[in-house]
């Protein structure tokens, strides 16, 4: 059973559809082999498991998503899940009601972060090893929000793309006990800056001044990656990692439909022996361009200082090498 789908309740978590939700958890780790990964998938705005035209469990999150949608793209088989290989692992795909407002749904992901939180303690408790997350936009606050209250070291690596999360509550789930041994790896880009300010606008910030995840942020065992940037995808060209330069101005799902992410998703937490966090920050560049970068650039050829750093801003074709 290389997908158990499961979706969070004002009561905890339960089984899509019904059933033991324990018994499921207990059968499915029983057969992992030692070191075999168990992910955990939390979707973002507009996606509901209990509404069937906008189910994550028949979009995203199936094996074989439904046809006539561009963004349908199936997350557990872009990271190695349904292949049919014994030590692929388990991936849990993780539904929420994310429907409604934009309110309500900020609402809802709170709730549902106490529920991935028990998700998360229960497999600990049947299960040695962390469990790792991969996340989109208002699923990095359902995401922290069990990290702030799940048990140490049972999260081990969170992949967030286009969090729609203020630093603040970042800072406080990195520094609960589970926090400090997790690592969160980043994703951000300017193609995403119109999201990021919408939520700024909408949303009262729990500290005034507050920002969102997108421009990044300074912790341990934290590291920002912008996917959007030159540099940052010539060097992940380098690991092996063929990603394309972005084709649009404004995109908040270029996290997981650009070629090649879902390759370096995968090995980051598949491989992360090999690429440690140290060895990520000393191959992958600190870019973090400024807010609008893309949609007000500069003039062609006139470099941006910004942090001390001179910032690319006439982003040249990463060189050949072998495509993720």
């Amino acid at each position: 059973m290389p997908l158990l789908r499961v979706d969070a309740t004002a009561e905890g978590p339960c089984l899509h559809g019904g059933g033991d939700l324990d018994g499921a958890l207990r059968a499915a780790l029983w057969r992992l082999p030692p070191g075999a990964p168990v992910v955990v998938l939390v979707h973002g705005f507009r996606f509901s498991p209990d509404a069937a035209r906008f189910s994550p469990h028949d979009h995203i999150f199936a094996l074989t998503p439904r046809r006539g949608c561009r963004r349908a793209v199936s997350w557990p088989r872009h990271l190695g899940f349904g292949h049919g290989q014994a030590d692929e692992g388990l991936c849990i795909a993780f539904g929420w009601p994310a429907r409604g407002s934009i309110w309500s749904a900020w609402h809802s992901a709170e709730t549902a972060g106490r529920a991935l939180a028990d998700l998360v303690a229960r497999i600990a408790g049947l299960r040695p090893g962390p469990v790792d997350m991969v996340t989109h936009s208002l699923g990095a606050r359902v995401g922290l929000a069990a990290l702030a209250r799940a048990p140490g070291g049972s999260v081990g690596r969170m992949v967030l793309m286009a969090a729609a999360e203020f630093g603040t509550a970042a800072a406080a789930a990195m520094g609960s006990v589970a926090g400090r041994r997790a690592e969160v790896i980043n994703i951000t880009t300017r193609e995403n800056d119109l999201f990021d300010a919408a939520v700024e606008r909408l949303i009262r910030p729990p500290v005034a001044g507050d920002r969102v995840l997108g421009g990044g942020m300074d912790l341990p065992g934290w590291l920002d990656v912008q996917i959007d940037g030159a540099a940052t995808r010539r060097a992940l060209d380098r690991m092996g990692f063929r990603v394309p330069a972005p084709r649009r101005r404004i995109c908040h799902w270029s996290g997981y439909l650009r070629p090649g992410l879902f390759g370096f998703y995968g090995a980051v937490l598949r491989e992360r022996e090999v690429l440690t966090l140290d060895v990520l920050r000393r191959t992958l560049p600190p870019e973090n361009h400024p807010r609008w970068d893309r949609l007000l650039p500069p003039l062609p050829g006139i470099p941006r200082k910004k942090s001390g750093r001179i910032i690319d801003n006439d982003p040249a074709p990463p060189p050949a090498g072998r495509a993720a």
